[in-house]
């Protein structure tokens, strides 16, 4: 027997990156209470702050759901692993902190499918609220906003010789690309604060209006339905300490769960593909096929070179230099720990004709392997250098769907990455791209042998076993939830569920398409944007921008 709680007027389920937008910004209202419900725990931990300690909590499962793919078709039968933040800030406690927004060109995609008020001018004024940026407030970026961007700094991590490869490559570079040129080298931008902290949306928007009356934050609370009656969301169900809880909403419930958990609740609670309901034993409220399909994601490529020398930022790994390091970030937030290790952000098109940009490469002055080391006690690895090859657009579509009726068992996800023939052939691309950028100087200075996949393998069809046998994600899942107008489409643009009033989803889900870009920014604009349509609040006056064109741009059009 579940256990009443009080009544609220909002309850957001999931206080990742989406929820903990939503709560701070719908707790404005004095009279609306909010309760945030999170599975995790909270996120003070020294990993979950310092900037380069992200690869560590990411693979904690002390802070993450743990999940794995089903085996891949087109990876060789591999499982996946798909890192999912289960902590008060959700995957924006565990990710990189990379910020980019994507290509203006995937918000027009998103309004050319029905959604409208999503186009590039209607999103950019709830990117520019949502910042503070390094930059200052301008026509593309804000300065006043709960969310600090910060410029990578690259001054151990060959920035400079790679940024000016650029142009001997046949590239061009971009002063901003999230400005007129939207495609190029750049320098990384990452969400950290000025004193050097991960800059998640917990710390950003949730942590400094806790003490609001009207907000409720409960931590290892996970929901296991969403309560609905006569084709209205009521309330929910979560289990708390071992025993079943209820809250009643008497305005709306918002799933801000992620493109995995949202589907999962929807599902659970009887909302989904019908047919797929009953096969686990769950009746269905509502029959919508839409739920748990279309799952999008970027997958990665790894590409690797031999160093010629110690140059990597694998010499900042020396464990007294380690020690100094987190010492000087506790102490003053600066130095080597307190920001990515991004050599430089690639953003390019693999063929003149396109568009826009289709791969970004992760350029890393590191190997990703890299371990602490100290001189006879623990030898130094071999030094290397990463640029692997991110495919931005894919064609491919995964599915989610319930393992069983049980809300603690994980979902079943296939990727189904590289489905479409199409995916690799951008993938290939990419990798030649990749070796023609590290061959040529200044760069080529500083590399060796081509590691992975090997020079040896020159072929398509080399590559392409390569790709099967290496390929990961990037941790951007989007698309489960899509927003739309057609049958399959789970939410209008409004983000509310179609066919169940009082019941919303605003994450990643939502997406109908991947952005061309680290996912998380776009999910903060969601969240934006989504606390003004529940608020029945004036959306943001759109801004038209008319875009410069690169140098590519102008060679493609002549």
């Amino acid at each position: 027997m579940a256990e009443h709680s009080h009544a609220f007027d909002y309850i957001v389920v999931g206080a990742g990156s989406a929820g903990c937008v939503l709560a701070s910004r719908l707790s404005e209202e004095p009279d609306r209470s909010v309760l945030l419900l999170e599975a995790g725990g909270d996120d003070s931990h020294y990993a979950l702050r310092m900037p380069l300690a992200f690869l560590r909590a990411m693979m904690n499962p002390q802070f993450s759901w743990g999940y794995l793919s089903e085996p891949e078709p087109h990876l060789n039968g591999r499982r996946v692993p798909l890192p999912r933040g289960k902590v008060l800030g959700g995957s924006g406690s565990i990710n990189g902190m990379f910020y980019m927004r994507g290509h203006s060109l995937d918000f027009e995609t998103w309004r050319q499918m029905g959604c409208e008020g999503w186009g590039y001018a209607d999103v950019l004024p709830y990117f520019k609220r949502m910042e503070t940026s390094w930059r200052g407030a301008g026509k593309y970026h804000g300065g006043k906003g709960p969310l600090h961007v910060a410029a990578i700094d690259t001054s151990r991590l060959l920035h400079e010789p790679l940024f000016q490869t650029a142009v001997p490559a046949g590239f061009n570079t971009s002063d901003d690309i999230h400005g007129d040129v939207e495609e190029g080298f750049s320098r990384g931008e990452v969400t950290i604060d000025r004193r050097g902290r991960r800059a998640s949306t917990s710390w950003a928007y949730l942590h400094p209006v806790m003490g609001r009356k009207n907000l409720t934050v409960t931590l290892k609370a996970l929901v296991t339905r969403v309560l609905t009656e006569n084709g209205r969301a009521i309330g929910v169900e979560y289990s708390r300490d071992g025993r079943l809880h209820q809250a009643r909403a008497h305005r709306e419930v918002i799933l801000a769960g992620g493109t995995y958990n949202s589907p999962q609740l929807l599902m659970l609670s009887g909302i989904g593909p019908g047919e797929e309901l009953r096969q686990v034993g769950i009746e269905p409220v509502l029959d919508l096929p839409g739920v748990g399909r279309n799952l999008s994601e970027h997958p990665h490529i790894p590409v690797e070179f031999a160093a010629t020398s110690a140059v990597t930022f694998l010499n900042e790994l020396r464990f007294d230099r380690v020690v100094r390091s987190v010492v000087r970030w506790k102490l003053l937030g600066t130095g080597a720990f307190a920001t990515q290790i991004n050599s430089c952000n690639v953003i390019i098109r693999t063929r003149p004709d396109l568009p826009q940009p289709d791969v970004q490469l992760m350029c890393n002055p590191i190997r990703m392997d890299a371990k602490l080391w100290f001189p006879v006690v623990a030898p130094v690895q071999e030094h290397r250098m990463t640029a692997d090859v991110v495919v931005l657009h894919e064609k491919s579509r995964g599915w989610l769907t319930l393992r069983s009726a049980n809300p603690q068992d994980p979902p079943r996800v296939q990727l189904n990455i590289f489905a479409d023939k199409s995916d690799f052939e951008v993938a290939i691309r990419g990798i030649r791209a990749a070796r023609k950028i590290y061959s040529t100087p200044p760069q080529a200075k500083y590399v060796g042998r081509e590691l992975r996949p090997g020079a040896e393998l020159k072929t398509d069809a080399e590559l392409e076993a390569y790709i099967r046998s290496a390929a990961q994600v990037t941790q951007h899942p989007v698309g489960t939830c899509s927003m739309g107008t057609g049958p399959d489409a789970v939410v209008d643009p409004w983000l509310r569920v179609r066919g169940i009033e009082g019941l919303r989803v605003a994450d990643a889900s939502i997406m109908p398409t991947v952005p061309g870009g680290n996912t998380n920014a776009a999910v903060i604009m969601v969240a934006e944007k989504a606390s003004d349509l529940i608020l029945g609040r004036p959306a943001l006056p759109s801004e038209p921008v008319r875009r410069a064109r690169s140098s590519a741009e102008e060679t493609a059009v002549a």
